[in-house]
């Protein structure tokens, strides 16, 4: 039996001894899916964490037996742990342990999002609710040959490639994954690692399933797991996929304010829309390209112009002794012995 909705562990105790048979919530079945997709390593200690720490609140005896152990050298020994006190603290030391190999994760993924920073690679990111299309639009827009099938959360493990623009320029496009109404938070937090790579990217492609009918309902959901990490101030174009079976959908292409394209009706299984969607990709990066020049150049002439604030306000002299001496907080002094 699975509901759809959370249970307590005692009403979930409780149900399953009166129909004698396995009850279920919802987390649950999320978390089995999620354990049943897991392929790399990381995922799955992503999936075992997240499993372990929905067990460890809701730890309900079972069994009537093993009250309490013995303790004690004899037979007879004075009350030791409970059951469930042992079970509890041995979930404490296995999460613990993978909380650990968690961060040293965390600690690649930095190191490669520092790489990709230094060679000033522009991040794109696949976002939206899952079964959506993303994989699919991924493949589409990478060549990359990428597991997609119509399923829930086909996707678990982030997947990057290089995509090539119109214009020549590349990017570094990332397939993440899917999400879902009423995401345990135990999913949000064991997958956080993942989750960051949506975080720290340059730009987000918001996939949805134009052909769904509670379409919005999911654009809402995503919009709320993406303040939860974060990423709610990252720059997004909508993009509404399977248009090839949508019916009802707005203007194919919609635009801002700034007459950048903000929106477009995509479908990645006929390639309808790819073109467009590209385009608006490189007006993206042409942006912060240019943008990065510009700070780069104030910078620079900040820098120039505390130089020459600096050597304006001394003497000769001091100016010589300025050119030979270190820099004490960021203020030039005179050496001994050099001032005019």
């Amino acid at each position: 039996m699975i509901f759809d909705e959370p249970l307590s562990a005692v009403q979930q105790r409780n149900l399953g001894q009166f129909w004698n048979i396995p009850v279920y919530d919802r987390t649950e079945l999320i978390l089995e899916i999620f354990g049943r997709r897991a392929q790399s390593h990381e995922g799955k200690l992503q999936v075992e964490l997240a499993r372990l720490e929905h067990l460890s609140a809701r730890l309900v005896r079972g069994w009537t037996h093993l009250e309490r152990q013995r303790g004690g050298i004899g037979v007879r020994g004075g009350p030791g742990e409970k059951q469930i006190e042992l079970d509890r603290r041995q979930l404490g030391g296995r999460v613990k342990r993978l909380r650990s190999q968690l961060e040293r994760v965390r600690g690649q993924r930095r190191n490669r999002r520092r790489a990709q920073e230094r060679n000033a690679a522009f991040r794109v990111s696949l976002v939206g609710y899952t079964n959506a299309g993303k994989s699919t639009l991924f493949n589409a827009l990478t060549g990359a040959g990428a597991f997609a099938a119509d399923q829930l959360f086909a996707t678990l493990d982030t997947l990057t490639r290089r995509m090539r623009l119109p214009d020549g320029n590349e990017i570094v496009l990332s397939d993440t994954v899917g999400f879902v109404r009423d995401l345990p938070h135990q999913l949000v937090a064991a997958f956080r690692a993942t989750l960051e790579e949506t975080a720290e990217a340059d730009l987000l492609l918001h996939v949805v399933d134009a052909s769904a009918s509670d379409r919005r309902d999911q654009m809402e959901q995503v919009d709320r797991v993406l303040s939860e990490i974060g990423a709610a101030e990252v720059p997004a174009i909508l993009v509404m996929n399977k248009a090839d079976l949508a019916q009802g959908v707005d203007e194919r292409v919609g635009l801002d304010p700034y007459g950048r394209i903000e929106r477009v009706s995509v479908s990645a299984v006929t390639g309808e829309g790819l073109d467009t969607l590209k385009r608006a990709i490189g007006q993206r990066f042409t942006e912060a390209r240019q943008a990065s020049r510009t700070n780069r150049a104030g910078t620079d002439f900040q820098q120039a112009s505390t130089v020459v604030e600096v050597g304006d306000s001394q003497s000769p002299g001091d100016r010589r002794a300025a050119v030979l001496s270190p820099e004490a907080d960021g203020q030039a002094f005179s050496a001994p012995g050099l001032s005019g």
